[in-house]
């Protein structure tokens, strides 16, 4: 990996986590060859779309794979019961 490569993924990093619109910690920035992938679990498909608008923004020349999974918020199946 060049150096211009670690640069690129820390500069995602640190978009990802200091934009006042989405100050996101919870994904990771991977590379795999010429390709960064996105990586990490978050709330609704709105924002990881927020996410990757932001990315795609920012590094309009680099190309991008995402794997961002959006966690499972339903209703318990059961009820939990407190000693």
């Amino acid at each position: 990996m060049s150096e211009q490569d670690e640069v690129t993924e820390a500069h995602i990093q640190r978009l990802l986590t200091e934009h006042e619109n989405v100050t996101e910690q919870g994904i990771t920035v991977d590379r795999r060859g010429a390709v960064v992938v996105l990586c990490g679990v978050v709330e609704t498909p709105t924002r990881r779309d927020e996410i990757v608008r932001l990315v795609s923004r920012h590094f309009p020349d680099t190309q991008f794979e995402v794997e961002i999974d959006i966690a499972e918020t339903g209703a318990p199946a059961r009820t939990e019961e407190l000693a």
